[in-house]
């Protein structure tokens, strides 16, 4: 259990900071993690249920997946942002 979450804070961690470079954000840490963990979320949600494929049982798949997520979660927010900009 415990080490299940620290896999998963570790990959937020890693993903929410990718994110954060290719989006071009700034957030700090705990935002990294935030942003990565809901990511996975919604990456495994794509992958799994949406395309049919993949568990997310491997390091690395574990990492694309969080980050595939993760992205789409800041560009949603920042499709947001510019809306209520607007």
């Amino acid at each position: 259990m415990i080490t299940g979450l620290i896999f998963w804070i570790v990959v937020g961690a890693i993903a929410g900071f990718l994110a954060e470079k290719i989006m071009k954000a700034d957030m700090g840490l705990g935002m990294n993690i935030v942003v990565g963990i809901v990511g996975a979320l919604i990456g495994g949600f794509l992958i799994t249920q949406v395309l049919g494929f993949g568990d997310g049982e491997g390091l690395i798949e574990s990492i694309v997946v969080a980050t595939l997520g993760a992205v789409i979660l800041l560009w949603a927010i920042n499709k947001f942002k510019e809306s209520k900009a607007a």
